[in-house]
């Protein structure tokens, strides 16, 4: 059983070059990145609360993801960064929950392996950023969200295959990774996670 995911497409040199150009600007985001995946792995406890098998891990995500809020909060207040006022519409993930299913099985799993396929491309993007960065106390820290979202892509995956034959999951898996590319490389470069 196979729960790593392989991306179709890396991220690109232009992208992290964008990010390092205005990091501050980038923390704003990550910071509300954060705090829309512990929103979305509770909205999951919210939508489907019949699914026992995988609520417990869903809490500790939603925890563990506030918690990355709160590391990164702390960041932004030693830089002299505030908050945004708003949170936006993160154009990547609405193009793909648009891909989702409308079925209520189906959406359930589609919405599972999209979890996935965020977590999966925020650490490899975490990485990128880890590897960029010359600040060891931010390189530290990237570094272990990189580790944490990496497990956070496998974790959602492992949930599908709870409910979902594994052929069906991985073949629907392969779909939705090729439509995270064409999505991921028709979005605009700016300093953000997406």
């Amino acid at each position: 059983m196979k729960l790593r995911i392989d991306l179709a497409v890396d991220s690109s040199k232009e992208w992290i070059d964008t990010v390092m150009a205005d990091f501050d600007e980038f923390l704003k985001d990550h910071a509300n990145c954060e705090r829309k995946a512990s929103a979305m792995a509770m909205s999951f406890v919210a939508k489907y609360p019949d699914r026992l098998e995988i609520i417990p891990e869903l809490i500790d995500t939603a925890v563990e993801e506030l918690e990355h809020f709160r590391s990164v909060y702390e960041i932004m207040e030693s830089r002299g960064i505030q908050l945004t006022h708003e949170i936006g519409q993160d154009i990547y993930v609405k193009q793909l929950l648009d891909k989702c299913r409308s079925g209520r099985e189906e959406r359930f799993m589609d919405r599972l392996l999209l979890a996935s396929l965020v977590e999966t491309r925020g650490a490899e993007r975490f990485r990128m950023v880890y590897e960029a960065l010359e600040d060891p106390d931010l390189k530290q820290f990237y570094h272990q969200l990189w580790a944490s979202e990496a497990k956070h892509g496998e974790v959602f995956v492992k949930m599908a295959l709870n409910y979902f034959d594994e052929s069906a999951v991985y073949k629907r898996l392969e779909e939705m990774t090729a439509d995270e590319a064409v999505v991921l490389n028709s979005l605009p470069l700016k300093p953000a996670l997406h």
